[in-house]
């Protein structure tokens, strides 16, 4: 039987022969990931998941394969829902970049209103619930206790993540940007200090969760940017993409309860002070749109796999208008 065509980013040979596999592999490019590259791998009978960073244009400390499987394998004992992990390739020899492969979980990714607009308000209700819940364990998990008391360092933590997506921007810099340059300023000027260091995930939202059959989490997914931190900056991009417009999916017309009421959940679950969350949703707002200036550069070198990056540019301006807002409320 000869080796089916596979996706960019994925020599089937090559990962056959890493994988000693018996029989012939398919690749098929998950949709709806804007930074590395998720694919379904199978021999025919088994499934798995494959994760790689993107085809070109690699920021330095982005897209750490190592980071982002070690992360999965050490909360699989935690009350946080993850993948099971399998092999970690550090080789850039098989690929052209390091790779690991973990399990394909069931369940449903939500990322459009089509697929939202058809739960009803009982099971939004329960979908939000449980997933404001999770990041409240997440960031309940004891990071010694579960093996990452080294995955970062929780002091001057929010000081170095505005220096860092400042970095990132001038390394993707192919435009000019209205307020961007404020926004950063802004933020370096007023951080406030952290309450307490927990392991932070670094860009969770309903799109990056798999949705089990009884409405549960079935595992949190793209732990790219999981390090120990302060907890605060998952909650304020949460904020972002549930109230601030962000997300394809209009939570407010499906049903889902209120941001504002998802954030007094997480407050009675954790204990922390939420007052200075504008601060931290102006952060998120500004890593977003570092983010997104970063796959637009890529998107302009045809560095991309997939679809939806034409647009991708287009969200900038529009989240650093919403930052600058945020740090004036």
């Amino acid at each position: 039987m000869t080796q089916a065509p596979a996706p960019p980013g994925v020599d089937l040979p090559r990962l056959r022969a890493y994988l000693d596999s018996a029989g012939p592999l398919r690749a098929e490019l998950i949709a709806g990931g804007r930074s590395n590259l998720t694919y379904v791998v199978t021999d025919g009978t088994s499934e798995w998941v494959l994760r790689r960073p993107p085809l070109g244009h690699v920021l330095a400390t982005a897209h750490d394969m190592a980071r982002e499987h070690r992360v999965l394998t050490a909360l699989a004992d935690t009350p946080v829902p993850v993948p099971e992990t399998y092999v970690l390739c550090p080789d850039s020899d098989v690929l052209g970049a390091p790779f690991y492969l973990m399990e394909k979980v069931d369940g449903t990714v939500y990322r459009t209103a089509l697929q939202t607009e058809r739960l009803g308000a009982e099971r939004a209700t329960a979908i939000a619930h449980e997933l404001i819940d999770v990041l409240a364990a997440l960031h309940g998990v004891d990071p010694g206790a579960a093996g990452l008391g080294d995955f970062g360092r929780p002091a001057g933590f929010l000081d170095r993540q505005v220096r860092r997506w400042q970095r990132q921007l001038a390394a993707s810099r192919s435009r000019e940007i209205a307020g961007i340059d404020a926004l950063s300023q802004a933020l370096a000027r007023s951080i406030p200090a952290t309450q307490r260091p927990t392991i932070v995930h670094g860009d969770y939202k309903l799109d990056n969760v798999i949705v089990g059959a009884d409405d549960s989490i079935a595992a949190v997914v793209d732990w790219e940017m999981a390090t120990l931190g302060d907890p605060l900056c998952d909650l304020g991009l949460f904020n972002v993409y549930w109230d601030g417009g962000i997300a394809e999916i209009p939570t407010g017309d499906a049903g889902f309860p209120s941001g504002v009421e998802l954030r007094a959940r997480y407050a009675v679950a954790t204990g922390l002070d939420l007052s200075p969350l504008p601060w931290y949703e102006a952060l998120g707002c500004f890593k977003l749109a570092v983010i997104s200036e970063g796959i637009h550069y890529r998107f302009l070198r045809g560095q991309t796999v997939g679809e939806g990056f034409a647009e991708i540019g287009d969200m900038v301006a529009p989240l650093v208008a919403t930052g600058l807002e945020r740090l004036a409320s």
